[in-house]
């Protein structure tokens, strides 16, 4: 897991001593997320910096920017099947152990488009070819880890986060102007979506996308080289259960490959339950860590106390106050550089950080929830698209407390018209038929379309609760949860691996029918009936519980305080320090 920043003066044929500087400092505000090792490529007009954290070949073999055959390579993140392309390309030609070298030798060895085809892993990498004067980015298939890009006068520069660029604009005067129609988006998704960042001319390379610019003449082409596959025929059940089970293992082994300490994150809900279950039969002693709270209704700690002795694991927890949270509120601007609406960030920073004090790597069980049905709001929408009102949209709920506003939220989710608009109100977010005060103050066009992330990847063709894991996999997954995982696991330097979101399991998940993954009527099914024999009864017999901090039971003005900063980023506006 590492931290890339570059930059390239399309007008120049060299740089000067002060971009290069600007290069070095902008390369520094990502230092959390390489604290190992640093260095930068420069030649001509280009400037390719990298920030390591090691976690394969912890020598100087494995440092970067790596080069070789006339390519230099900058990448974060992991290649999960790279001893397999090491034996398929040749050994012989590699200098380290380490996964990076793999896209290096296999640029030459496949061709990039054939490379693209057979990695798999988390990963984000820009790839110089010196032969063709072409770089070339790319985002992995599921957007687990991030790369941005921007044109900013004469430059194209990219970074893993939005901070290295803003430093790198400040130090040569570059304007960043704010996006008022990101802005407005934020209301609708509580993130900043797909393409978009807080600035114009600053982009979020897409999940599965890759983009390579032609060095002389300064154009682009953006390419999506993978697409998800989905579809709903029946399948046998007892071998269904058996592939969900031997490929989600399969996953775990891959990833549990490192030359530091790896550990699971465990929470007592079953996909990080699973996880640790399949691991403990691949190697002994496997290190778990939880947090819980001082407040019983939030803590879930015993149940990751069952799922820790049943598999004999040493077992970490640690038990969190109000106080251990109000330090950190702050925080949330330095993580996100931008509006990000999930509070969750702080429990998962508080794991990530716990984690680091014993480990370098940790596998979470992000993803299950998406690939195999696990949130309520697919069943309640599946409910109320058949209960539409032909009334309009009302927005009674927020005006109203106790029984009322039961009654009140059931009839805004029965008068929405519009099922993507259902579904937006569904997971907290802002319909249409709420913002249109926000739309009048940020000068958004009526004829802007709020919903249009969405409706980019909607397939009504589907059956209901399916529908919204595809939107879900595009939207939610990469924009919510994996940024969240990211930015706060990074803060610490830690490496969060993903082996629900490995590609095989991805694509496995998205073949199998709706009535397998909602098996008995329930939320996850399938995946209780793959691993029935797996885990402890009270774990599979559990309700779905959200990972949050118990900020209204605390009271003080944690709550209140993140609200504020969400507020601020809305209406702040024409200044490019905007708060997040």
């Amino acid at each position: 897991m590492c931290g890339l920043f570059g930059f390239i003066n399309l007008k120049s044929s060299g740089l000067t001593p002060a971009e290069i500087e600007a290069g070095h400092t902008a390369l520094q505000t990502i230092t959390h997320r390489g604290p190992d090792q640093h260095d930068a490529f420069i030649e001509g007009n280009l400037y390719m910096g990298h920030r390591r954290l090691s976690i394969l070949d912890l020598s100087e073999a494995g440092r970067q920017p790596m080069c070789a055959n006339d390519a230099v390579l900058t990448v974060n993140g992991e290649v999960y099947n790279f001893q397999a392309l090491r034996e398929e390309i040749g050994k012989q030609h590699f200098k380290s152990s380490s996964d990076s070298e793999v896209l290096l030798h296999g640029f030459r060895h496949f061709g990039f488009e054939s490379l693209l085809e057979k990695i798999d892993g988390m990963y984000a990498f820009v790839l110089y070819d010196q032969k063709k004067k072409r770089l070339h980015f790319v985002r992995d298939r599921t957007g687990i880890k991030p790369l941005l890009y921007a044109r900013l006068g004469d430059y194209f520069i990219w970074a893993s986060e939005l901070k290295a660029i803003k430093q790198f604009a400040d130090g040569m005067g570059l304007s960043l102007k704010v996006d008022n129609s990101a802005l407005f988006d934020f209301l609708t998704y509580r993130y900043i979506p797909g393409e978009k960042t807080l600035y114009k001319n600053v982009y979020n390379l897409l999940q599965a996308h890759s983009l390579s610019l032609d060095m002389g003449s300064g154009e682009d082409k953006i390419t999506r080289y993978w697409s998800l596959p989905v579809s709903d025929e029946p399948v046998d059940y007892v071998q269904a259960g058996e592939r969900v089970r031997s490929v989600i293992k399969a996953s775990v082994e891959e990833q549990m490959v490192a030359d530091v300490p790896v550990g699971f994150f465990l929470s007592g809900g079953m996909d990080s339950s699973i996880l640790v279950a399949m691991g403990a039969e691949i190697r002994d002693n496997l290190s778990t860590f939880s947090i819980g709270y001082d407040h019983k209704a939030h803590d879930e700690t015993q149940y990751a106390d069952i799922v820790a002795k049943q598999f004999g694991t040493a077992h970490h927890k640690k038990i969190l106050s109000a106080a251990d949270s109000e330090d950190i509120m702050d925080m949330i601007v330095d993580w996100y550089d931008q509006p990000f609406g999930d509070n969750s960030a702080l429990p998962t920073y508080h794991v990530s950080r716990f984690t680091r004090e014993t480990a370098t790597v940790a596998l979470s069980g992000d993803g299950g929830d998406e690939l195999f049905g696990g949130y309520r709001w697919y069943d309640r929408f599946a409910r109320f698209s058949g209960l539409q009102l032909p009334l309009p949209a009302t927005n009674f709920a927020p005006c109203t407390k106790g029984i009322v506003h039961k009654l009140a939220s059931r009839l805004d989710l029965m008068t929405q018209g519009d099922p993507l608009a259902l579904y937006c109100l569904l997971i907290d977010g802002l319909p249409p038929s709420h913002t249109k005060t926000q739309r009048s103050e940020l000068e958004i066009p009526e004829d802007y379309d709020a919903l249009w992330f969405y409706r980019q990847h909607d397939r009504p063709d589907l059956p209901s609760r399916k529908r919204l894991q595809v939107i879900d996999f595009h939207t939610f997954l990469p924009d919510d949860i994996l940024t969240k995982v990211d930015r706060v696991s990074m803060a610490v330097s830690l490496e969060s691996r993903v082996p629900f979101l490995a590609r095989e399991v991805v694509e496995m998940a998205f073949s199998l029918p709706e009535d397998f993954l909602y098996k008995n009527g329930e939320l996850k099914g399938g995946l209780k009936y793959a691993f029935r024999n797996d885990l402890p009864s009270e774990i599979l017999e559990r309700d779905k519980k959200g990972f949050s901090i118990p900020m209204h039971i605390w009271r003080k003005d944690g709550y209140q305080k993140f609200q504020m900063q969400v507020y601020n980023a809305l209406y702040k506006q024409g200044d490019a320090d905007v708060a997040a």
